[in-house]
């Protein structure tokens, strides 16, 4: 599986609702950036509770859902653009069923992980002005999800994205992203156990699905 990355984005934390800070807002980066344990130098997360860290350096959103969503919002100026949702690579050619917990990605001269889906928050809908878009992301697994970094190194737009190693075959972010956020496909205990199994999936995700156990 190989794509081309149309844009590296990255931003800084903004004034985003009264008191609340976010640095959803990113933009392309003009040449080479460097990719670090903690992400692409230069791009930074406002609340570091729930975002950022060695499971959550690297973000990447399908470009592949932007038709949909501009049909279902009727259009939208920040889809004419990239990273509208807030993410570091933009690219198109995979999207959530076609890519697994685990799988590593060359880029450029660095090595990425697929750790774990990205969970939606409020700061979307802020973002775009528009209610509704949590909902359908979970409905329709459509997430995006975060890389870990492997080896740090450096990259650009229009290097090639290219997978080099099969994770966990069977647990694609989708259904993962579904078993743990989606109502309509709540997990068995079976599953539950296939899930906090998984040596790749993210540390936090996986003391949460452990916990799910024991309730």
């Amino acid at each position: 599986m190989k794509t081309q990355v149309s844009a590296l984005c990255a931003g800084l934390p903004k004034p985003f609702n009264g008191a609340e800070m976010s640095a959803i807002d990113k933009r392309p980066l003009p040449g080479p950036a460097a990719i670090r344990s903690f992400g692409i130098e230069g791009d930074m997360v406002a609340d570091t509770v729930h975002h950022g860290g060695p499971d959550m350096a690297v973000h990447h959103y399908p470009r592949d859902h932007y038709a949909g969503w501009d049909a279902w919002l009727g259009g939208h100026d920040m889809l004419e653009r990239p990273a509208a949702f807030g993410e570091n690579i933009v690219a198109q050619g995979m999207t959530e069923s076609d890519v697994c917990i685990g799988d590593r990605f060359r880029l450029g001269s660095a090595l990425l992980e697929i750790s774990q889906p990205r969970k939606p928050c409020w700061k979307i809908e802020h973002h775009f002005g528009r209610k509704g878009m949590v909902a359908r992301i979970i409905k329709q697994h459509n997430c995006g999800w975060y890389y870990r970094v492997v080896e740090e190194g450096g990259a650009q737009a229009g290097d090639s994205l290219e997978r080099v190693e099969v994770g966990h075959e069977g647990w694609s972010v989708a259904r993962v992203f579904a078993a743990l956020y989606d109502p309509a496909h709540k997990p068995a205990p079976a599953q539950l156990r296939e899930l906090v199994a998984l040596e790749k999936l993210s540390g936090p995700l996986r003391d949460k699905l452990a916990a799910r156990l024991e309730t």
